[in-house]
């Protein structure tokens, strides 16, 4: 396994992430192993033969691929900028050093994407290696590195605009591998995702954060908080539901019913509470009394998420 350390010393570019495209013919290395291509790999970063013409040389051959010139109209590709591959090794500071590349493509090139034979880990240290500020500092222990996701099942550099960088397009990115959210955010109560005047990233943080589910902010109900300041306490009668975990009761990413509920009162309300006092009943006709009409439970329990009213202890007031 090549060390992430060997990559980190030697790169001094930063995040590229599209498969730098080879050509058409099958390349020598094709047939090694991940094991085997990470070696030579490793043994070229110890010898570190860099070109002398950085991307001009790699150009000579890949000049024609869309793909690779697309890369000059990013903000990666600015030379005026210290912390652009093209301010330093250009090509070789996401790619690795050319060695023999060139000659005849006796050595095998860093490559990105599904087509890599390259772990996870390896791919993405070359990323790390520039890209390590406080945003991800728990990318090591977070669900996408676990999973061995690469930073390129989700970025693009090789082009004018990381979609990731575009609020119109997080969503979609988000969904296509989390479907059941991305399903969720379209029924007919829920968070304004499916218009894009929210993103996945406004509560979550993709490269991991040390909170339950990557949340930007520490628990469940801190995160509903920053939208939602009204239903924030400390009040004088509680709902022990709500101040535990605004899950308890709604689903954030969107519910066939009324304010993203999970069930629909009564039957949410008689996960917790009994019927004493009420109807024999669980669930009565639709509008024969209080507990089966209209807003059920809530017709007189309306200050369900807690009341400061002196007499509010069953939160009716």
């Amino acid at each position: 396994m090549m060390s992430r350390y060997i990559i980190a010393g030697l790169i001094v570019g930063i995040l590229s992430l599209s498969h730098f495209p080879l050509s058409t013919q099958a390349s020598p290395w094709n047939k090694l192993s991940a094991q085997q291509l990470e070696q030579q790999l490793t043994e070229k970063f110890a010898q570190g033969s860099y070109s002398k013409k950085g991307a001009d040389t790699c150009l000579m051959c890949h000049k024609k691929n869309d793909k690779v010139m697309a890369f000059f109209t990013g903000t990666h590709a600015n030379p005026n900028t210290s912390q652009s591959p093209m301010a330093g090794l250009q090509c070789e500071a996401c790619h690795g050093p050319l060695g023999k590349h060139n000659q005849g493509g006796k050595e095998p090139m860093i490559a990105f994407g599904k087509q890599s034979k390259l772990s996870a880990q390896s791919q993405n240290s070359v990323c790390l290696g520039c890209h390590n500020d406080t945003k991800k500092l728990a990318w090591h222990n977070s669900s996408h590195n676990l999973d061995e996701i690469t930073c390129s099942n989700c970025h693009q550099i090789h082009t004018a605009k990381d979609p990731m960088q575009d609020r119109m397009s997080v969503n979609d990115s988000c969904a296509s591998c989390h479907s059941q959210q991305g399903a969720d955010m379209h029924k007919r109560s829920s968070h304004p995702l499916k218009w894009d005047q929210m993103t996945c990233i406004d509560c979550h943080n993709p490269h991991g954060t040390l909170n339950d589910s990557a949340l930007k902010h520490t628990t469940v109900n801190d995160t509903c908080y920053s939208c939602h300041a009204e239903k924030r306490g400390p009040v004088l009668w509680e709902h022990a539901p709500v101040t535990e975990n605004c899950g308890n009761c709604h689903n954030p990413h969107g519910s066939v019913n009324e304010a993203m509920l999970t069930q629909r009162p009564p039957q949410l309300c008689q996960q917790c509470h009994m019927d004493d006092g009420h109807a024999s009943r669980a669930v009565q006709q639709g509008g024969s009394d209080a507990f089966g009409g209209g807003k059920s439970c809530l017709n007189c329990h309306s200050q369900i998420h807690g009341s400061n009213h002196p007499a509010g202890s069953k939160l009716q007031r």
